[in-house]
């Protein structure tokens, strides 16, 4: 039932820079949401650089690892260092979906700017340009961050929604752009969302030690094509129109998995990023109980338990089931960030060393909910060649449960060698 801002013109694959100099079509489309959902403080911010995301430290190799981990991705290249060693990169390289924990706030930042009263927000989709420098243990990151755009639809999910964007540019410390992020975030009233009871079931559905062994074999499939790929090339030659990418699974969710993904994001950690300054999330419009000190770098010197968010403020709808109905979730849920991961490293898992993802535009649709799975297929739709000249693969990717609902959908080009 949730609408999603189209991702623009697709006829140059997606490819094109993004253009941050001013906002684009901001607009409300129906003058009588607009006295539901007040989002006239917006326009002020579009075009606006807000302030940075930096890490105080350099990128460490257990970084790494525990994105890895956390991301459940099972790629040698991201924690053994032996294998890693004998690499093209011969060493440990970090996933391209590692560039999001470069963040404080998800990749969601700089599309979470201006108040709206009585508000909860969603990660509703992403879309990436990754330029082709790599993260590697020793680091330094910093992502400038500026506001996009907005737009205001009527939705079955929450009623007037506010569907807005922003830009991240994540850098090296050599000046490198290393990728591009256009988040989006979905931001709709307390109002509408308590009339609204939450769709699914309250109840966790149950697993048998019998489904258990036979999904954890089921999962072992994909862990095994990585096994499988190695160090060797994917070749775009041997890859046709049509050809089915091999079926990932990862779950069921537990609070205590997304617990690990929560923690595999640097900004959770006490005193480890700068934190900023302009960050107010009653500003923002966030309800009491959904607000806090999430970010906060005054509280964090007082009281870190009230700022990482794993205990209150916005994130904790994740991990309490009390606080997912609070803004309509039938029970704890997982991170879009996260989701983006998945679909980030099932591609680059496919693509092998020797590959990249190129660009890739993902809508989310629903989280994954704890005592589900994740399963994640997609199709190859397309072969061309670039006006770089590189050799692309574009694949539909779909992301579901196990019950067959459609959690993510995305479309991205990857760069395979040429024979």
């Amino acid at each position: 039932g949730r609408q999603q801002i189209e991702p623009g013109d697709r006829r140059d694959g997606g490819r094109r820079p993004i253009n941050c100099g001013r906002a684009s079509q901001r607009h409300i489309e129906s003058q009588t949401m607009t006295k539901t959902l007040d989002t006239s403080d917006l326009d002020q911010y579009m075009g606006k650089p807000i302030q940075p995301a930096r890490m105080k430290e350099a990128i460490h190799n257990n970084d790494i690892r525990r994105w890895a981990q956390g991301m459940h991705y099972a790629n040698r290249l991201h924690y053994d260092a032996d294998y890693a060693a004998e690499s093209r990169f011969t060493r440990l390289v970090a996933p391209q979906s590692f560039a999001v924990t470069m963040d404080d706030g998800h990749g969601s930042a700089p599309s979470c700017v201006g108040s709206i009263p009585n508000s909860h927000l969603l990660f509703g989709g992403d879309e990436w340009w990754f330029e082709g420098p790599r993260i590697f243990g020793g680091d330094f990151i910093i992502n400038e961050r500026i506001p996009f755009d907005y737009v205001v639809k009527d939705t079955k999910f929450a009623g007037p929604t506010c569907f807005q964007r922003g830009d991240n540019f994540y850098r090296n410390n050599r000046g490198e752009l290393i990728a591009k992020q256009r988040s989006t975030a979905i931001r709709y009233s307390l109002e509408h969302s308590s009339e609204t009871p939450p769709t699914g079931a309250s109840e966790d559905p149950e697993w048998t030690d019998a489904q258990i062994e036979e999904l954890e074999a089921r999962k072992f499939t994909w862990i095994q094509m990585l096994h499988d790929l190695g160090h060797k090339e994917r070749w775009w030659d041997d890859v046709s129109v049509g050809d089915k990418l091999p079926e990932r699974v990862f779950g069921p969710h537990t609070i205590a998995s997304l617990t690990t993904e929560w923690r595999a994001y640097l900004f959770t950690i006490w005193g480890g990023t700068h934190r900023r300054t302009d960050l107010d999330l009653e500003a923002l419009g966030f309800v009491g109980p959904m607000a806090g000190h999430e970010n906060d770098p005054v509280m964090e010197a007082i009281n870190p338990e009230l700022t990482d968010g794993a205990y209150f403020g916005p994130s904790r709808g994740h991990l309490f089931p009390r606080w997912a109905r609070f803004i309509g979730m039938p029970r704890a849920y997982g991170y879009g960030a996260s989701m983006g991961a998945w679909v980030l490293d099932y591609m680059a898992g496919w693509a092998g060393e020797h590959g990249m993802v190129v660009h890739s535009v993902a809508n989310y649709r629903g989280p994954a909910f704890t005592g589900d799975i994740t399963i994640m297929t997609a199709d190859v739709v397309d072969k061309m060649i670039d006006e770089q000249g590189r050799h692309l693969i574009q694949v539909d990717v779909k992301m579901a449960s196990q019950l067959g609902v459609t959690m993510a959908t995305a479309k991205a080009e990857i760069q395979l060698p040429k024979k």
